[in-house]
């Protein structure tokens, strides 16, 4: 058999383990053992699919049958008969120009 030592354990979990364990009628080993079963004890993993377990589930309610309702025929599209405004400058244009108030030259200022 294996020992196992925790070190470093909360006053007021060890409190709460011995109480435990005297509710039980058990040392705070025992009762540390206890806990340490349950909670590794791995449950058997079900062999059917989630699918199959979904099923069989709510089998036994019957089927539902939703009502469907018919669908709307496809609007047709907005027409807009408003123009689009249009620039004197085209983008790039208008990106190249100097803005006012800064130098066009493309060079930092020197102080």
């Amino acid at each position: 058999m294996a020992t196992l030592t925790i070190r470093d354990l909360d006053d007021a979990l060890k409190l709460k383990l011995r109480l435990r364990a005297a509710s039980q009628n058990r040392s705070m080993e025992e009762e540390a053992r206890q806990i340490l079963r349950a909670a590794l004890v791995e449950p058997e993993h079900p062999r059917e699919s989630f699918v199959t377990r979904v099923k069989s589930r709510f089998d036994g309610l019957g089927d539902v049958q939703l009502q469907i309702d018919p669908r709307e025929s496809v609007r047709e599209p907005l027409e807009i008969h408003e123009p689009a405004k249009a620039y004197a400058d085209p983008p790039a244009a208008r990106a190249a120009k100097p803005k006012p108030g800064r130098r066009s030259t493309g060079t930092k200022a020197r102080r």
